[in-house]
């Protein structure tokens, strides 16, 4: 399918850059702009993240699944680009604003054109102040984040050393008087500097994504169980319904297996459907439900 070029209208569609000391002169996008009724969220971090990073972006962004959050960012290596993938998986809205211009020829990093289209294909969209054809530079980055900080109600930091660019965006986000939000890490891991800068200058901890929540203003208790925003979940069955009743907490894939009493063949197959689904997450050899 193909996403043409628009032009956006700020003062329409995205009515928070109206509101910061420069404001683009104009903006593109592919696919869809979000809906008024989102409360976005800035998701950024280290490029070169860890497993605990890796880990924390999808136990966040799961627990947003039928909420009405949106998850922008870059579109950058490593924790935008984990953002991006976990609000996919979760049928959230996606926003990417990367450092180039829009179009296929220019989007940047290369490898993830891919994760570009699929963004598209979703339902979610593309943005830029830069023209269509713009190649990405060095300043340009740093250009785009103010975009991001001030277009979300909130942003989020996981893993940023203490010379990340990541860290420009979250004073950005201070600036334009927009919640920040940053994950604790491990006090020895030079990714978790940035993030502990920030805590000790007042930014609100999150270890889970009720944290989230509460901040943006959305009731924990209205969540669409039935139904995304692009669409109903799948339809489940009562094997699906069994394994989600046993995962009420994440369990070792092998152990999963034997409680449900299922052969194992048939497990194994039925997990890796409920996976594709969204139904339920498989890192490092646990499970855990999404729903």
């Amino acid at each position: 399918m193909d996403f043409p070029v628009k032009y956006a209208d700020t003062k329409t569609n995205l009515p928070f850059l109206q509101h910061i000391s420069d404001p683009p002169k104009s903006l593109t996008y592919r696919g869809t702009l979000p809906a008024p009724e989102l409360k976005l969220l800035t998701v950024v971090g280290a490029r070169k993240y860890t497993t605990y990073g890796q880990q924390v972006v999808n136990y966040l962004i799961d627990g947003l699944a039928g909420y009405p959050v949106g998850i922008v960012s870059g579109l950058a290596l490593g924790i935008d680009a984990l953002a991006h993938e976990a609000a996919l998986r979760n049928n959230l809205y996606t926003l990417a604003i990367p450092g180039s211009g829009i179009d296929d020829s220019v989007i940047y990093p290369r490898r993830h054109r891919p994760l570009a289209q699929r963004i598209l294909s979703s339902g979610g969209g593309l943005l830029s102040e830069f023209e269509p054809t713009f190649t990405a530079t060095k300043w340009s980055f740093a250009k785009r984040n103010r975009i991001m900080a001030a277009l979300s109600h909130a942003t989020l930091i996981v893993e940023a050393s203490e010379k990340s660019g990541t860290l420009i965006t979250a004073r950005l986000a201070v600036d334009y008087n927009r919640d920040l939000l940053v994950v604790p890490g491990n006090i020895f891991s030079s990714t978790a500097a940035g993030p502990h800068q920030f805590l000790k200058l007042g930014a609100f901890p999150i270890t889970q994504a009720s944290d989230i929540l509460h901040l943006l203003g959305i009731d924990p208790n209205a969540r669409e169980t039935n139904k995304t925003l692009f669409g109903s979940i799948p339809e489940i069955s009562e094997d699906e319904q069994h394994i989600i009743r046993l995962l009420t907490e994440p369990i070792d894939k092998d152990s999963l297996i034997r409680l449900s009493k299922l052969p194992p063949a048939t497990a194994s197959a039925l997990l890796m459907e409920m996976e594709i689904k969204g139904l339920i997450a498989m890192e490092q050899g646990f499970v855990r439900a999404v729903v």
